[in-house]
């Protein structure tokens, strides 16, 4: 119960990492709101959270949208009385392509929902977290903004940038006490999976770059760091990036 009395946004939490995080939040003892582009999804992790015995809203969130995100956080506020953590997470994607293919509108997919999205839902918390002495932010980053990994280029570009905005908030924000870090998980979504599984090549390499030989599992891998890094635990953290990655960094 490190959560106990706390509020969590968990965004892109219909499933894969999103969904894990959400979940042992709930065991933990938070209140989890469940953003999610898809209602159906938001509303089967909710029907888990509850089944866990945790306090939950199910919200149809377009991370995409300045006036949907901004909603997002008033009806947490509105429905809990507080936010004590953010966690973005919600990505939009499309396929690989080379870099000299992309277009305007291939890389807009990435930069608005996942810079802007996470730019706009942090300046939404801010006022509720500086108001209640402080709170944590959380952003999903990855290591492919440093290695550079092929078809790819707006991906890496747009979390080089989200890890850079963390970075500042976390300076300018820790005389509030609202500590912001991030986290680039080893772990695929199912877009992720569903790509592996057609390319198993690709697959074999990723694999054999990871020191640990497999991709985290959502719940049981990456949502312990989640959990430390909004408990209390973590309270001297802040502006650091953790590879959860079974050691790919290191390749």
């Amino acid at each position: 119960m490190r959560l106990e009395n706390k509020v969590a946004i968990v965004t892109g939490a219909g499933q894969g990492i999103g969904r894990g995080i959400a979940r042992a939040y709930a065991r933990e003892g938070a209140a989890v709101v469940v953003a999610e582009l898809k209602e159906h999804r938001a509303a089967r992790t909710a029907d888990e959270i509850r089944e866990l015995g945790g306090r939950t809203l199910a919200l149809a969130t377009d991370v995409s949208r300045r006036e949907a995100v901004f909603e997002m956080v008033r009806r947490t506020v509105a429905e809990f009385g507080r936010l004590d953590v953010l966690v973005n997470n919600a990505q939009g994607m499309h396929s690989h392509k080379p870099f000299e293919e992309i277009t305007d509108e291939d890389f807009d997919v990435f930069l608005v929902s996942g810079l802007k999205g996470t730019f706009w839902a942090m300046q939404a918390a801010f006022p509720h977290m500086k108001a209640q002495g402080g709170g944590r932010i959380i952003n999903m980053v990855s290591l492919n903004a440093l290695n550079g990994a092929p078809g790819l280029a707006d991906y890496n570009a747009t979390k080089g940038a989200v890890q850079a905005l963390s970075r500042t908030a976390a300076r300018e924000w820790g005389k509030h006490k609202i500590l912001v870090n991030c986290i680039a998980p080893g772990a695929a979504s199912k877009r992720g999976l569903e790509f592996l599984e057609r390319n198993p090549e690709a697959a074999r390499r990723i694999l054999e770059e990871r020191p640990l030989g497999r991709l985290a599992d959502p719940e049981l891998d990456l949502a312990p760091v989640a959990v430390f890094l909004a408990s209390d635990d973590g309270h001297f953290v802040t502006g650091q990036t953790y590879f959860v990655d079974g050691g790919a960094y290191l390749t």
